[in-house]
C-alpha cells in the first residue's frame, strides 16, 4: 500500500470524523479550515446544507484587528466566530476539526470560542 501524503491523510481522517458528526439548525456544526495563510470558520446546518454564519481572516474585521495568523490571530478568530454566532442565536455546536490536529491554531481557535460562551 502506497503512503499517504499530508493532505490525503487529512483527508481520509475528516472523511471518518464527518461520518460520525452532523450539524443541524439548533445545534450547527462549527467547521474549522486552515490554509498555509489563513483560517476559515463555518457554522453549518448539514439538513439544509446551508451556512449559517462566517468568520475567517480575509474579513474587514479582522484585518482591523492588526494580528496575524498565528496562536493569537486564531483566538482572535474563535472569539469573532462565537460573537457572530451568539448573534445569529447559536449557543451549542458540534466542533469539526476538518481533519486537523487539536493543537496550535485549531486549539487556540477552539479555547476562544468555548471562552466567548460557545459550548461543545
Amino acid at each position: 500500500m502506497a503512503t499517504l501524503t499530508k493532505k490525503e491523510a487529512r483527508h481520509r481522517r475528516h472523511r471518518r470524523l464527518r461520518a460520525k458528526i452532523s450539524g443541524t439548525a439548533e445545534v450547527p456544526r462549527m467547521s474549522v479550515c486552515r490554509s498555509a495563510n489563513h483560517m476559515y470558520v463555518q457554522f453549518i446546518d448539514d439538513v439544509r446544507q446551508a451556512t449559517l454564519v462566517s468568520a475567517s481572516t480575509l474579513t474587514a474585521a479582522f484585518k482591523g484587528t492588526g494580528k496575524k495568523v498565528n496562536l493569537e490571530g486564531a483566538s482572535v478568530l474563535g472569539q469573532m466566530a462565537a460573537e457572530r454566532a451568539q448573534a445569529a442565536s447559536i449557543k451549542r455546536v458540534v466542533f469539526d476539526r476538518g481533519g486537523f490536529k487539536y493543537q496550535g491554531c485549531v486549539k487556540a481557535l477552539a479555547e476562544a470560542a468555548r471562552k466567548a460562551g460557545l459550548e461543545f
